[in-house]
């Protein structure tokens, strides 16, 4: 069958919008399993390690966070404990390794400069994902109830998470985590994480001075005020908590 000029340029956009449409179902799709493979880095990868994508853009948290600190913050410092970390451990027993495996057995046997960049590496990657943008706020759900049932009310733990931020000396992270069932907020200083506790952590929150001083300078307490009212990801939280 022979089909007019008219009819051919009609079927060949009708075919080139078909296209357009599956490949762009498809790119959503691919999107959607690069954003669950995001912690793969902490399960199973070993090195060469790379830097994990963001689960936003850089401009997405703004104007809480700017598009200028995470230039610094992500781009720049956790860049360079990805790169410090490879070169560190390349050739070594500890090559073969997952970045968690790295972080047990470097605090084990006290190899500091491994577990600084290391624990650098896992701290920033999930600080990241403790934030969304339109985050912050009261949780709902069981988050909420578990909050509730164990710091006696959200506002009761709003203090002590304010205060654990606010007091902690010098550069380092507040965390909620969960321990023999129970949330806690512990502080922990410079590259220290509960991964080398038994604490489950939840969320985190930076609180070296690249975290904020671009867009706080030294006010720490405004940016836990605002981290908390603006930016904690309770969806992230609710499934760290099962």
């Amino acid at each position: 069958m022979q089909l007019s000029k008219r009819e051919f340029i009609k079927t060949g956009l009708m075919s080139c919008g078909l296209v357009l449409v599956g490949c762009k179902l498809k790119m959503l799709d691919g999107f959607a399993n690069v954003n669950k493979k995001v912690f793969n880095n902490f399960k199973g990868e070993t090195m060469p390690f790379e830097l994990p994508k963001l689960p936003y853009e850089k401009n997405a948290l703004a104007p809480h966070i700017s598009e200028n600190t995470m230039n610094f913050h992500y781009g720049k410092h956790h860049q360079a404990y990805v790169t410090n970390l490879n070169n560190l451990i390349a050739g070594s027993d500890l090559e073969g390794k997952t970045l968690e495996e790295v972080i047990k057995i470097s605090a084990a046997e006290k190899k500091a400069g491994i577990f600084n960049n290391a624990a650098q590496v896992w701290n920033h990657t999930f600080y990241w994902h403790s934030m969304k943008p339109n985050g912050g706020g009261k949780p709902t759900g069981k988050v909420l109830e578990k909050i509730q049932a164990d710091f006696g009310s959200y506002e009761n733990f709003v203090t002590e998470f304010k205060n654990a931020g606010a007091t902690q000396f010098g550069s380092g992270w507040a965390w909620l985590v969960l321990d023999a069932g129970k949330l806690k907020i512990v502080k922990t200083g410079n590259a220290e994480t509960p991964l080398t506790t038994s604490a489950k952590p939840l969320m985190t929150m930076d609180v070296w001075e690249h975290a904020y001083y671009l867009d706080y300078q030294n006010a720490r307490p405004t940016y836990i005020d605002t981290f908390l009212n603006h930016l904690v990801n309770w969806d992230f939280v609710a499934k760290n908590l099962g």
